[in-house]
């Protein structure tokens, strides 16, 4: 190909996001870094990706706002069609589902379900005309067991799961797929805090936390050409928890 593919990275200035940037940019795509309001996160990121060699920007919007979205996604666009998007924004708001608020319910479903409409939707034809795509949308072991104190989490990222399927079957004859990755227990500052390495051992049959870079590599492969025929599946990544 003459040009590069480019690939939108919702939340791409986190552990998780950032180690996906980092390994689609290795793979050779450019790589769009998003971020919801901290753009100099998504800058140094960028940055990172352009000393080692690779191609990325920075862009930041919030996902939950369709309009913002809808505004920054145009202006990207102009550029050409974006081909890969991975929906990896998602917040966390625990609380016992008798304790919690509206608006904790409201907030965490907003960024992760409806922030995957605002950000997918405008990109599929433009991605349809060119006959290749991919999406790829970041959910969570807690959406396939469920986990306390997270109902409005579960609900969120499961919810990408009919949704994906769904899609897939729209726009398989496109040669677009359409996959969840389901991760575990990850490395990074989200998990730092929740789990201590004790609890970790007795939750995880692996024995220990994943790391970002090995959920980056399973996203990458699912980008990839070679992943073509995966299409429409839900894809724990989790060290044998479930």
């Amino acid at each position: 190909m003459g040009t590069k593919r480019r690939a939108l990275v919702t939340g791409g200035s986190g552990d998780l996001g950032g180690a996906i940037c980092r390994r689609l940019a290795a793979d050779g795509v450019h790589v769009i870094v998003h971020a919801n309001g901290n753009l100099v996160r998504a800058q140094a990121v960028a940055a990172e990706i352009a000393a080692a060699g690779g191609s990325a920007q920075a862009v930041a919007f919030d996902v939950a706002d369709g309009a913002a979205t809808a505004a920054a996604l145009e202006i990207l666009l102009a550029d050409g069609p974006i081909q890969i998007v991975v929906n990896n924004a998602g917040v966390h708001d625990d609380a016992p589902m008798a304790g919690m608020d509206a608006e904790k319910w409201r907030r965490v479903i907003d960024v992760s379900l409806h922030g995957f409409f605002h950000v997918t939707q405008p990109l599929l034809l433009p991605m349809a005309r060119t006959r290749w795509g991919r999406v790829v949308s970041i959910s969570s072991v807690a959406a396939v067991l469920g986990n306390r104190g997270q109902s409005n989490y579960a609900a969120a990222k499961a919810a990408l799961h009919g949704a994906s399927k769904s899609l897939a079957r729209e726009m398989a004859s496109r040669g677009i797929s359409v996959n969840v990755v389901a991760p575990g227990v990850i490395a990074g500052r989200m998990t730092a805090d929740a789990f201590p390495p004790e609890a970790i051992k007795q939750m995880v049959p692996a024995g220990r936390a994943g790391k970002p870079e090995e959920v980056a590599a399973l996203v990458a492969f699912l980008c990839s050409d070679a992943a073509a025929y995966v299409n429409g599946q839900v894809i724990g990544i989790n060290g044998g928890m479930g």
